[in-house]
């Protein structure tokens, strides 16, 4: 793998503006945690982990907020503060550690952004600063970890690459072990200057790690050795190539494992894809809007997709539109036929997270400072507003975890 060279700032509209003025917000939230733990017919109490940007001042780190997955309702619980632009966040799968991306554009005096390691109170759900390591590019946006829990994937969007750390027993970070440089443009000048990695995302299976790169309308496809962390080309299909200024972002597997779906930031679609997990290779099913017709481009913007617990569902989200689009999933074709646009309730929605029972769906709203919360109809899988929000600086990220 080439190492990092030189990056150049865009100085146009982007996320990235909204992260060097400060006025961008990150809120990562995720559900991680048991299945349905019932007691006197409730349900058990769960975490939702928030990240955010923290250049503004109006946030202070890493919030974490109780959430009851019976009625919806969420609740300040605690502040981790004095962690620095903490945008994504992941949580591993024993549920001992959160890490996450410090979305920074310079770090011990090099053009990188770091990663930070915490373990998690068993019993309260704080957290424990552990280390911090550089990211090796700047801007980090996207984080996971292996499903054996030895490696931690980031994405680096002005860097234009994907990282990998090993994972200490004690949950610490290790020097890189591994680093995938992308290169080339795009025919958005503004936007498609160079590589911009946005996301990292491995299949169920643990052997393949799919990159999306809004700069080069790419998604990178690599064969992962998840005893060594390294990534090498996956030789059958290095790449996915997207379409000319298309912008890839995030990437979501269906639980089946046929099928994949690439949400694509500057031309506002979502493609689904067949997926062949032997190989590692993907092929275009379809291509849709996440935006009604007439809706334009320059003002407007994708940034997460999920889908729906039941493997029934697709939802994506739009920012200055400021909608949930959702999306009926054929469980046998891999087809998406449209079911509606939701207002999320706020500006800028950025992530937003499923709870792991598939009842709500939770929009980090990044500039009104909102966390929205819908239900959701199980059957025809539309979103309808609780009423219920949570009012949370700069969101972005959200992760969900049971106590």
């Amino acid at each position: 793998m080439k190492k990092l060279g030189k990056m150049s700032v865009n100085k146009n509209f982007s996320r990235r503006d909204f992260l060097a003025i400060g006025s961008s917000a990150v809120a990562g939230l995720m559900v991680a945690g048991n299945a349905r733990s019932q007691s006197n017919g409730k349900t058990k109490e769960m975490l939702v982990y928030i990240g955010t940007y923290t250049a503004s001042g109006k946030s202070e780190g890493i919030y974490i907020y109780k959430f009851n997955p019976d009625t919806g309702e969420m609740k300040p619980y605690k502040t981790v503060k004095g962690v620095l632009e903490p945008s994504f966040l992941t949580i591993n799968k024993d549920k001992k550690y959160v890490f996450a991306v410090n979305e920074l554009l310079e770090y011990e005096g090099k053009k990188s952004g770091a990663v930070s390691a915490f373990a998690i109170d068993e019993k309260t759900g704080d957290l424990q600063f552990l280390n911090k390591v550089s990211s090796l590019g700047g801007a980090p946006c996207f984080i996971t970890t292996s499903h054996n829990e030895k490696f931690a994937l980031v994405a680096n969007y002005l860097g234009g690459n994907v990282s990998v750390y090993p994972i200490g027993k004690d949950g610490k970070l290790g020097e890189a072990v591994d680093l995938a440089q992308h290169t080339g443009t795009g025919p958005n000048k503004d936007r498609q200057e160079a590589a911009h990695a946005h996301s990292i995302t491995l299949d169920r299976n643990n052997r393949f790690a799919f990159a999306a790169d809004l700069g080069i309308d790419r998604l990178m496809i690599y064969k992962f050795d998840d005893k060594t962390g390294k990534l090498t080309p996956n030789e059958t299909q290095t790449f996915y190539q997207a379409k000319p200024g298309a912008g890839p972002r995030h990437f979501s597997f269906h639980g089946s494992g046929k099928f994949a779906f690439l949400i694509n930031e500057l031309d506002l679609t979502i493609v689904s894809l067949a997926y062949d997990e032997k190989h590692g290779t993907l092929k275009e099913i379809q291509t849709v809007s996440t935006v009604p017709a007439g809706v334009s481009g320059s003002s407007n913007s994708c940034a997460d997709i999920h889908v729906s617990p039941n493997g029934k569902f697709l939802y994506g989200s739009n920012r200055g539109h400021n909608s949930i689009v959702s999306y009926k999933i054929d469980e046998t074709t891999g087809r998406l036929e449209y079911i509606e646009h939701v207002s999320t309730g706020g500006k800028t929605p950025r992530n937003f997270a499923i709870e792991p029972h598939g009842k709500f769906l939770l929009v980090a709203n990044q500039n009104s400072d909102n966390v929205v919360i819908f239900s959701i109809d199980e059957k025809t899988g539309k979103l309808k507003s609780t009423g219920k929000q949570a009012q949370v600086p700069v969101p972005v990220c959200l992760k969900f975890m049971s106590l």
